[in-house]
């Protein structure tokens, strides 16, 4: 059955390159996107360049994402992706995904953030969940995440935590005191991402306009977590156009919405 969410909000036609954040906007936290958002990718993908910018690595992508959509090329040729928070640029050429662009860090950069999320965890006197589903510290080349539950909790779990237990901004404080040349963040519902400074959504929807020479009026963001503190609110100072959204079924009907609009305007 349909779920109706009530919306004033629309995406302008004629933008050129519609970005999403992908938890939570997309797709649920750490879940596939569901058919109907594969098939309404599909269509707008043969309609606009879509951006997709999110806290997961490439490999996390490929499960939550492009497993799903129809692979043609065609399609693809309009599709650029940003995982691990915009630290990679990523564009389909020559039949295969390239990394346009990364900010990696150094082996002795991702040693000292995972030594200092240990430390930090001791110093705070964390209390790590007894039952966990992955690795709790994860190395993701360009970014190292801290999941509560680990990295393969199933998203009751996580709502559950989320609302009864977060601890990330300690955390957060804590890791910003110890490195202060890093970039700490909240993502999702249980996990900490850190990056080089500088690295963020803002960064990736800056690398559209620098590499693909697009206006910032060309663009428009659509995230579940523009509001202050969110993990998409940095995408603010870049000036493009926004739309905050409740969660992948408010996303769903915005697309509905602009895919109806570019049928009557063709």
């Amino acid at each position: 059955m349909e779920v109706l969410i009530k919306t004033s909000m629309k995406i302008n036609p004629d933008k050129k390159i519609i970005a999403f954040d992908l938890d939570g906007t997309l797709a649920e936290s750490k879940m596939s996107i569901d058919e109907e958002m594969a098939e309404l990718l599909n269509a707008l993908l043969q309609k606009k360049m879509v951006a997709v910018i999110g806290g997961g690595s490439f490999s996390l992508f490929q499960e939550q994402f492009l497993f799903s959509l129809n692979r043609q090329e065609a399609l693809l040729k309009n599709l650029i992706l940003f995982p691990t928070s915009g630290a990679s640029f990523c564009k389909f050429e020559n039949g295969e995904w390239q990394t346009v662009h990364q900010d990696i860090l150094t082996p002795e950069e991702r040693e000292r953030i995972k030594t200092g999320i240990v430390n930090v965890l001791k110093e705070i006197h964390y209390t790590r969940s007894e039952k966990m589903y992955g690795p709790m510290i994860e190395d993701r080349g360009s970014e190292v995440t801290f999941s509560a539950l680990g990295m393969k909790a199933p998203l009751d779990k996580k709502q559950e935590w989320n609302s009864k237990q977060d601890t990330r901004r300690e955390i957060k404080k804590a890791l910003e005191t110890r490195f202060p040349e890093f970039e700490v963040r909240l993502g999702g519902l249980t996990s900490l991402d850190i990056t080089k400074k500088g690295i963020d959504k803002a960064h990736g929807i800056e690398q559209i306009m620098k590499k693909l020479l697009v206006p910032k009026d060309d663009i428009v963001f659509l995230g579940d977590a523009l509001y202050e503190g969110g993990n998409d609110a940095a995408v603010l100072r870049t000036g493009i156009d926004t739309i905050q959204v409740s969660g992948p079924e408010e996303t769903k009907q915005l697309i509905r919405s602009l895919l109806t609009s570019l049928k009557h305007k063709s």
